[in-house]
C-alpha cells in the first residue's frame, strides 16, 4: 500500500484530500495544528513532528495556508500595508510548505515516482494580477511559487522520479474564502481535492517545479 502525507489535514481541502487519497487506496498520515500542534510558522515543531515519523511516502500534500491571519485582514490600499503582516503572511504561507519539504525530503523514496503538493494560489500570479490589493497575500503566495521552483531543482538531483509543485485548487467552499468570493461560485471540498490529485497524478518529472490549476493548466508566473 502507497502512503501519504497530508499536512493541514484538519482544514476544508485538507480533510477532503486526505479521503481522497484513501479512497485510491492509500494509507493516510494525517498532521495539523488543531489536532497535532503542528505549526508551520516554527522550525522546530516542523522537525519535531516529521522526524516522529518512519517509513515512505510517495505523496506529499500541504493544504495549509490562510488569508487572515490574527489581526490583519486582507490590504485593500497601501496605507493599510503592515510590515508585522508580511511577516505573518511569509512565514505560514510561503516558508511554511518550505519547511515541510526540508524535513518530509527523508521520508520519499528516491527510487520511485514521488510527489510533493503545496497549495497556492492564482492570486500570487504576477502577470495575472489586475486588481491589485492583497499585498501581503499575493506577495506570500508568488514567493512559494519561487520556493517551490527552486526545490523542484535541486529535488530532482536526488529523486529523478519527482514532481514538486504548486497547485491552484480554485474558488473553494471553505472558511477562508466564504468572506471574501462574495457571489463568485465555489466548488465543494471533495470535488476540489478530485481534480487537485488527478492533476497531481498526471504531472510528469518534467512538469516539476511548476504552478498547476485544478484544472491541469499551468498558471504563469
Amino acid at each position: 500500500m502507497q502512503q501519504a502525507l497530508v499536512i493541514g489535514a484538519s482544514g476544508g481541502i485538507g480533510a477532503a484530500v486526505a479521503l481522497a487519497l484513501e479512497g485510491q487506496g492509500y494509507g493516510v498520515t494525517r498532521l495539523s495544528r488543531s489536532a497535532d500542534g503542528l505549526d508551520l510558522t516554527d522550525e522546530a515543531s516542523v522537525q519535531s513532528r516529521l522526524e516522529r515519523l518512519d517509513g515512505h511516502f510517495t505523496t506529499v500534500f500541504v493544504a495549509t495556508g490562510a488569508l487572515e491571519l490574527g489581526p490583519y485582514r486582507p490590504e485593500k490600499s497601501l496605507r493599510a500595508v503592515d510590515p508585522a503582516a508580511f511577516a505573518a503572511q511569509f512565514a505560514l504561507n510561503a516558508t511554511g510548505p518550505l519547511l515541510v519539504l526540508k524535513h518530509a525530503l527523508r521520508l520519499m523514496p528516491r527510487d520511485v515516482p514521488v510527489r510533493f503538493a503545496a497549495l497556492s494560489a492564482r492570486v500570487g500570479s504576477i502577470s495575472d494580477n489586475h486588481l491589485g490589493g492583497w499585498y501581503g497575500y499575493r506577495a506570500a503566495k508568488a514567493a512559494l511559487n519561487q520556493l517551490i521552483h527552486t526545490a523542484a531543482i535541486e529535488v530532482a538531483r536526488s529523486h529523478p522520479q519527482s514532481v514538486v509543485v504548486g497547485l491552484h485548487p480554485g474558488t473553494v467552499d471553505t472558511d477562508l474564502t466564504r468572506a471574501h468570493r462574495g457571489t463568485h461560485p465555489a466548488m465543494p471540498p471533495a470535488e476540489a481535492a478530485v481534480h487537485l490529485l488527478a492533476v497531481l497524478e498526471g504531472l510528469t518529472p518534467a512538469q516539476t517545479g511548476g504552478f498547476y490549476d485544478w484544472q491541469g493548466k499551468s498558471v504563469p508566473w
